[in-house]
């Protein structure tokens, strides 16, 4: 089984409790209006890795407490972040999901695999005009985070959205996370 893959970022503090592995998915429907991350829409193949390669390089990264999936669109994907989660959670690892669907459009045997193993989900499309930098993992205050489990409650979303910076080894900058209005959001955020 195999993803489609925007990116990925070993460690972050900003996309969810605790330091987290973050997938970008390549692909998305959605197509919100001022997304930070359009470069995402496109379901042309970007780079197409084995969920067991992927798993591997995953557990392979020390001192994280879970892994995020975000995109594009994860449930784009749903049928092998499924299958991923689930060796991620036998391994420990809790699973956060940013999704631009509402809770009602994820139906269907794949979707319902994926929120079968996810701890945390953030739902609702990014509305530019209700973009917020006030609350945790939420890009515009109309989405909601769902606590699927008891691994995470309220108590672990304190402060503010935040957003961190990554230098790869290409000399490329990420800035991921909920970067503040006067930083600036464009394709190289999440």
């Amino acid at each position: 089984m195999r993803l489609d893959l925007a990116h990925t970022i070993p460690k972050s503090a900003a996309n969810g409790p605790g330091e987290r592995f973050v997938v970008w998915v390549q692909g998305c429907p959605l197509a919100c209006p001022g997304c930070w991350n359009p470069d995402t829409w496109s379901f042309d193949p970007r780079r197409v890795v084995e969920v067991a390669e992927l798993a591997a390089e995953i557990l392979a990264v020390r001192g994280i407490e879970g892994v995020t999936f975000t995109g594009g669109e994860p449930f784009m994907q749903a049928r092998a972040l499924a299958a991923l989660g689930r060796v991620l959670q036998d391994a420990g690892l809790s699973v956060l999901v940013f999704t631009g669907f509402e809770p009602a459009e994820l139906v269907g045997r794949a979707r319902r695999a994926l929120l079968e193993v996810t701890d945390v989900l953030v739902t609702g499309r990014y509305l530019e005009a209700q973009r917020t930098t006030l609350h945790p993992w939420r890009g515009s205050s109309n989405q909601r985070v769902h606590f699927s489990t008891t691994r995470y409650s309220m108590a672990d979303m304190n402060g503010t959205a935040e957003a961190e910076v990554h230098l790869a080894a290409d000399g490329s900058v990420r800035i991921t996370g909920f970067p503040p209005l006067e930083l600036g959001a464009d394709e190289t955020s999440s």
